[in-house]
């Protein structure tokens, strides 16, 4: 080890002056420690939230259900809730998957899912109804545009139909709605939890009922993919499962139930 001696200054003066550049780099060192045993700390809490590799090979190989190529929920009742993702999916939603005692939701809005109740037969009651009514108005582009108030009705199958006005035509995902339409109050309505052995996104009230936990979300300004790494804190699935049944737009977590 080197060490310089000032000629100008005593041996005890010298000594001092080592004394305190050995103080300085204790104390560098102790705070280096601190700050090795934080990040310590910090990582085994994030590899601790983390999905496990079998988590993820489970979810990666799981099979999927058909209606999970769209924007999908079951209902606080029980009912099976399906929306169009973009076009193409609310032209296939339409036309291969709606049957004649289905319900159907739009909005007034350009930018908007169709959705469908699968009623089976089965009387639909307002908590239902109003449940994807709020589904629709929050995977439209109410979310991005961060909307409080958007007309939503619903129709019968019957009255929905490719068959455009004289001299117009319907692009894909477009339909001509005719007759009476029933609107609702609506709402921009968020959660995310696990059902079974998947997440589902849908309005709180059938995920708080049908999940064991879940998260609830509102607009703000995180980006998707960052809200995803909190929601899988919680809910152990890939981040890209999560993203995709987020609408598009910014967020903020509001609440865990």
């Amino acid at each position: 080890m080197k060490i310089d001696l000032h000629l100008d200054k005593t041996l005890e003066e010298n000594a001092g002056i080592y004394f305190d550049k050995a103080k300085k780099l204790r104390k560098k060192l102790e705070g280096a420690q601190l700050t090795i045993e934080e990040t310590k700390k910090k990582m085994e809490k994030l590899e601790k939230d983390l999905p496990t590799e079998e988590e993820i090979e489970v979810q990666k190989h799981r099979e999927k259900r058909w209606y999970e190529k769209f924007r999908w929920f079951y209902s606080s009742e029980g009912f099976l809730c399906i929306g169009g993702r973009d076009a193409t999916t609310n032209e296939i939603l339409i036309k291969k998957h709606t049957e004649p005692h289905d319900i159907i939701f739009h909005t007034d809005m350009a930018g908007s899912p169709f959705f469908l109740i699968k009623t089976e037969g089965k009387e639909v009651s307002d908590a239902t109804l109003n449940e994807v009514a709020d589904a629709t108005m929050t995977f439209s582009k109410a979310w991005q545009l961060g909307l409080q108030s958007v007309s939503v009705f619903h129709v019968a199958p019957e009255q929905v139909t490719k068959q455009a006005q004289t001299g117009e035509f319907l692009g894909k995902g477009a339909f001509m709605i005719r007759g009476k339409l029933h609107y609702h109050e609506s709402r921009l309505n968020l959660a995310v939890g696990m059902y079974d052995d998947t997440i589902m996104a849908g309005p709180k009230e059938a995920i708080d009922l049908r999940c064991p936990e879940s998260i609830v979300l509102t607009t703000g300004k995180s980006k998707a993919s960052s809200i995803a790494k909190d929601i899988r804190r919680k809910i152990k699935v890939p981040l890209d499962d999560i993203i995709r049944v987020l609408p598009s737009g910014s967020f903020a977590l509001t609440k865990r139930k």
